[in-house]
């Protein structure tokens, strides 16, 4: 599991397996939130299954499907909402965590600085430049 910090709150990780769940909940991680439709590709776990057991595991589950590079205000309003309730620290996963990191990004543009949000999204290995006055 390749979990990339972006805040004390807040990792993002690549697509996860059922059995990666067990080193969530080893590492701390009091919440965990699929950004990740169901069926997006084949052989990946179904919301369902990775919600059972991340329960099972004593992990709070959510479900937040984002479509890949169709992102809305709405997806980045329920984003923020999940985790200013969230029990941290949380877990964040998509594909390749770059989902998640662009749903913080613009979740996290006006109560953190442009430059920050970019510096931490760099630090964690993720490039966005891109969206440099759009934050």
């Amino acid at each position: 599991m390749d979990a990339r910090k972006l805040t004390d709150a807040l990792s993002v990780a690549p697509q996860l397996t059922v059995d990666d769940l067990a080193e969530v909940a080893r590492l701390g991680f009091k919440t965990g939130i699929n950004n990740r439709p169901d069926g997006e590709a084949q052989g990946q776990p179904s919301a369902a299954a990775l919600g059972a057991k991340a329960r099972q595991l004593g992990l709070v589950y959510h479900y937040q499907p984002v479509v890949s590079g169709a992102m809305t205000e709405e997806d980045v309003i329920a984003f923020r909402q999940l985790l200013a309730s969230a029990a941290q620290p949380v877990l964040a996963f998509c594909r390749s965590g770059t989902r998640c990191t662009n749903l913080w990004a613009f979740a996290s543009a006006g109560e953190l600085g442009e430059n920050d949000i970019i510096g931490a999204a760099a630090r964690a290995g993720f490039d966005l430049s891109g969206l440099r006055g759009r934050l």
